[in-house]
């Protein structure tokens, strides 16, 4: 029999890189925890310290007068010439980079220490380090506080011990750049002291400040230059805080641990507990240290996947809030951050936030929300600037503070992607249909969608031959037709995705016959969904299939248009693209954008393929954030913050009026329980517990209205229509027969999925 799972980490060494460190945030701050008793480092970030780079004063480039030129080009084979003139000679421009703001660092004499643990409890966002020094248990806790927005830390001595330690900033952290101009100073105040950093970016009037407050029981403190010594204390409690300029803040106010504690703990629990994941990992495999559970995680997949996906949970909510998770969450210890730690908002942004409606994390969508309000006025602008149209265009990449248009090249015309609004609209809907939230969708989505909806009225204005509009210039992120000399194209699936999905989505007749004239989605001759619809001649576009991106399907995940339901056919093609589809350099989201893709397919042998290329190389740091590439190699969240979404999605989907049971449940999970999953139609799963061996599947539904819904076992299985009164529980106990599950056959002549007439 199991025990009651911990949701935590923990490992019996501390952080020996960087990206090892544990990590907790409140969405504005965020810390890196090492764990060194003689030498601690808690790393601090602010989710807008971003340094300038001159990209803050560009806008999109004015191509909105040479359009008609640039498409009669595209059409015309001169793409690579044509849009090497929207380019011009200038390099790829990357957005401002994201980095950390400093170490606070708590220096101590060194001594022989045994028993160590650095641990962390994913329910409280609360980091602990413990150690036997000189026969006495001593422990050092931080967690970031949602009521008091300020980075805690205590360190405390065993009972009749005191604390020696000097305290103060390191902000020159790996790769901070030359010229970096930075001021500390420490001052003795009632109670302890104030270290206050000012710091200037090279060549800029731009900067940040922090402060760490010093709070001691008992004995002294002294202050000299920039450094806070303490001798003789029964407890020292440090709080950080950190403000760019550009929004101003103060020190933190004194106040006990205790009392701050008290007032975070609840904010951050509450939405935490809201999920839970269980299965039946033995006991022994849970008490194991992370180190241990990545080292060999064919035997310990169980405890690994079950650590993992407490981990990704935590990580996600603890880096949304001001804004939703960058790249890097909301952490970095290094000022040199791949891909300026931004926001990659052609795939990265969404795969990250996508457990977020389902898993009950309205607080992450918010976060996303946010992000795009916040850009509307540059989304505008680029629409205007590049396309001469009404509406919005989100740029491809984003530092967070602005969503202009400036990240392109020859070889990656990002300012050409049209489909990026439709795109990171998309899990805020999902947002507004798990949760019912009216206001949301009439006040905040309907405008948004009504803006994206007269972008394409004014862009498409081409037809090919066969009549049907031509989405010209179009770009599949990042992928080249085989063969071709530019990425630029006509009619790429994402595009088609969005223009159609956009214009229906606002509900207005003369927006769906516009979305009526675009032509269909293509079947290729490999009998593939294929990547790009060229007007005319389809052969002009052929499929590249070694990729990391998957964007053509779109259409499958997250748009459910394809899907093996209601569009067999496509759904077949989606299939076979899959499985004609190289990893290309092994991306962790190439990875698991695969497996969600799979996953709404039913495809639980690529689902569970996908699981073990990242679980299988070391894609994951001890602290369990993870990296872009296997051997741990380019620290990125992409991994963490998704790999909950996919088991979600291979266990459990829903529609506007349809409950999918495992969908795509892989073989290595035979035995489990998943609580707490809402829905798109409006009900929560308060329980979906499965067991192979026993052939037993029960699911537990409850709706705050009375309505109807259909469930179904099995991407493809029949689903039966049950209604569910308010607020009651409807208990379901379903025959199983394992993975994939076993349905009854369907009539003769009868669609998949084909409804049958008795009433449940």
């Amino acid at each position: 029999m199991t025990a009651p799972r911990r949701r935590g980490n923990w490992d019996p060494a501390p952080a020996a890189r960087w990206e090892d460190a544990l990590l907790t945030g409140n969405g504005r701050h965020g810390a890196m925890v090492h764990g060194e008793p003689a030498d601690e480092q808690v790393v601090v970030n602010h989710h807008l310290l971003v340094r300038p780079n001159g990209t803050e004063h560009g806008r999109a480039p004015a191509l909105a007068d040479g359009l008609e030129a640039l498409r009669d080009d595209i059409l015309a084979g001169r793409a690579a010439d044509a849009v090497h003139r929207t380019v011009g000679e200038q390099p790829l421009r990357w957005v401002r980079p994201f980095h950390p703001a400093f170490a606070v660092r708590v220096r101590r004499p060194h001594t022989e220490i045994t028993d160590y643990r650095r641990a962390i409890d994913y329910r409280t966002g609360t980091v602990r380090t413990t150690w036997t020094e000189d026969g006495g248990r001593w422990a050092s806790e931080c967690f970031v506080s949602r009521a008091d927005d300020v980075v805690v830390h205590r360190l405390t001595p065993p009972p009749y011990r005191t604390i020696t330690a000097r305290i103060h900033h390191d902000v020159r952290l790996p790769g901070a750049p030359d010229g970096l101009q930075a001021q500390s100073t420490a001052a003795e105040s009632e109670g302890g002291a104030l270290t206050s950093s000012s710091v200037r970016y090279p060549d800029s009037d731009l900067g940040y400040s922090g402060w760490t407050r010093v709070i001691a029981r008992g004995g002294t403190v002294r202050t000299s230059g920039a450094t806070t010594s303490a001798e003789g204390c029964t407890e020292l409690t440090l709080l950080t805080r950190v403000a760019p300029w550009s929004a101003p803040g103060s020190p933190a106010a004194q106040d006990s641990y205790e009392a701050l504690f008290a007032r975070h703990r609840p904010l951050h629990q509450e939405p935490y507990d809201r999920v839970e994941l269980d299965l039946d990992a033995p006991a022994a495999h849970r008490a194991l240290p992370a180190s241990r559970l990545l080292a060999d995680p064919d035997t310990f997949r169980l405890a690994l996947l079950e650590r993992l996906f407490d981990a990704g949970r935590h990580h996600l909510l603890s880096s949304s809030g001001l804004l939703p998770p960058r790249l890097t969450g909301i952490w970095t210890g290094d000022w040199d951050t791949a891909w300026q730690g931004a926001f990659t908002c052609d795939a990265n942004l969404n795969l990250q936030v996508s457990s977020a409606a389902v898993a009950a994390l309205p607080e992450v969508s918010l976060s996303l929300a946010a992000l795009v309000r916040s850009q509307l006025d540059d989304w505008r602008d680029n629409a205007t600037r590049l396309f001469g149209t009404r509406g919005i265009v989100a740029p491809a990449h984003s530092d967070g503070l602005s969503g202009r248009a400036c990240h392109f090249s020859d070889a990656y015309p990002l300012h050409l992607w049209t489909a990026g609004a439709d795109w990171l609209l998309h899990p805020l809907l999902d947002h507004a249909a798990v949760t019912g939230d009216d206001a949301f969708a009439h006040e905040v989505l309907a405008p948004l969608l009504a803006e994206t909806a007269a972008f394409y009225q004014d862009f498409l204005t081409r037809t090919g031959p066969d009549g049907r509009l031509v989405l010209v210039p179009s770009y599949s992120p990042e992928n080249t037709p085989a063969g071709a000399d530019s990425p630029v194209t006509a009619n790429a699936t994402m595009d088609l995705a969005a223009a159609r999905h956009a214009l229906r989505a606002t509900g207005e007749p003369a927006h769906a016959a516009l979305a009526d004239r675009l032509p269909p989605y293509r079947v290729n001759a490999d009998g593939a969904l294929a990547e790009w619809s060229w007007p005319g001649d389809p052969t002009r576009a052929p499929d590249a299939y070694d990729h990391r991106h998957i964007s053509h399907l779109y259409p499958v995940w997250p748009l459910d248009e394809i899907n093996p339901c209601d569009t067999p056919a496509l759904a077949r093609a989606a299939r076979r693209a899959l499985e004609l589809r190289g990893a290309e350099n092994d991306s962790a989201h190439g990875h698991l954008h695969t497996a969600l893709v799979a996953a709404r397919l039913g495809d639980a042998p690529r689902v569970t393929a996908a699981l073990r290329s990242v679980l299988d190389r070391d894609f994951f740091h001890t602290g369990l954030m993870s990296s872009h590439y296997p051997d741990r190699t380019v620290y990125n969240a992409d991994a963490a913050h998704t790999l909950p979404a996919v088991l979600i999605e291979a266990l459990l989907h829903s529609t506007p009026d349809r409950i999918v049971l495992l969908p795509a449940l892989p073989p290595f999970l035979p035995t489990g329980t998943l609580r707490g999953i809402r829905t798109r139609c409006g009900v929560t799963v308060t329980e979906l517990s499965w067991s192979a061996p026993a052939g037993r599947l029960r699911v537990v539904l409850r709706a705050d209205g009375d309505r109807t819904v259909r469930v179904q076992t099995g991407a493809d299985g029949r689903p039966r229509p049950h209604r569910l009164p308010a607020g009651r529980d409807l208990v379901l106990n379903l025959p199983f027969g394992g993975a994939p599950p076993t349905h009854p056959p369907h009539p003769k002549g009868a669609p998949p999925c084909a409804e049958p007439r008795a009433h449940s």
